[in-house]
């Protein structure tokens, strides 16, 4: 089958109504969002930063079993405040939206790859089937390994550390809010890494040669990144290495089975 032809202008005009309606998805999902407040700030954003935070809980548990008291995180609630006038209401309108994009995000991959999949031939549908489904479950476990996982470490770090006992700790709302979004997202994107090397390596940019070459590199990023955020212990150190350490492994794994492919489609 032939791929549809369709102009330039006609391209743009597709590609415009595609960005109205991911981001009328948005805005709905964010009204959501902004009418649920006290569920999404008291259940939600604020929870890593308690004590009966189910990661929070968890390891403090194994913190009691093995006599580490290091591993216990977020023993005290970290006390947040406002300094600003508008400064609630903003961060209401700016975790609505957060919150938005998370909730919208199946329905914008969605309707991205409405707009792709009329260009690809037959053959490249059938292997590209399910990809929606794939991207928006990689971006859900990296949103959930952000916040379950990242967050609270990230936050009783950040949020005990002292240079002086002489200095207090009184955390911004707004900065509060940053840094537990930013993990978030940011990790939730991460998870994609095994999408974006499928498709780096299907137009020949990576090689399974190339990842391997620097899997070293790669391993040791991973690890700094993960003593930066994690408190100064071993179990905390392996729950955040060990799953993106595994997730570029995967992408390795990805990158072969395709690269694979290509070679078997060009020799016959």
């Amino acid at each position: 089958m032939e791929r549809n032809e369709m102009g330039f202008l006609d391209h743009l005009e597709e590609l415009r109504w595609v960005l109205v309606r991911s981001a009328l998805g948005i805005l709905v999902a964010a009204v959501g969002a902004f009418i649920s407040y006290r569920v999404i700030f008291d259940w939600v954003i604020l929870a890593p930063k308690s004590p009966g935070f189910f990661t929070n809980r968890v390891l403090c548990s194994i913190a009691n079993s093995l006599n580490t008291p290091r591993l216990c995180i977020n023993s005290e609630p970290l006390n947040i405040i406002n300094i600003n006038m508008a400064g609630q209401f903003n961060t209401h309108l700016m975790v609505s939206l957060y919150v938005g994009i998370i909730i919208a995000f199946p329905f914008i991959v969605y309707q991205l790859w409405s707009f792709v999949k009329p260009a690809l031939y037959e053959v490249e549908r059938k292997r590209a089937r399910g990809a929606v489904f794939y991207i928006s479950l990689l971006f859900f476990l990296g949103v959930c390994f952000g916040y379950f996982i990242i967050s609270p470490l990230t936050i009783h770090f950040l949020g005990s550390y002292r240079i002086s006992q002489e200095v207090v700790n009184q955390i911004n709302l707004s900065s509060y809010i940053t840094s537990v979004a930013s993990v978030t997202l940011a990790t939730g994107l991460l998870f994609e890494l095994p999408i974006l090397i499928f498709f780096l390596t299907k137009v020949n940019i990576v090689t399974p040669a190339f990842l391997k070459k620097y899997r070293k590199h790669a391993f040791i990023l991973i690890m700094v990144v993960a003593a930066i955020i994690t408190p100064p212990d071993v179990i905390s150190l392996l729950l955040v290495t060990l799953p993106l350490w595994l997730l570029f492994e995967f992408s390795i794994l990805i990158s072969f089975r395709i690269h694979r492919k290509i070679n078997i489609e060009n020799a016959l």
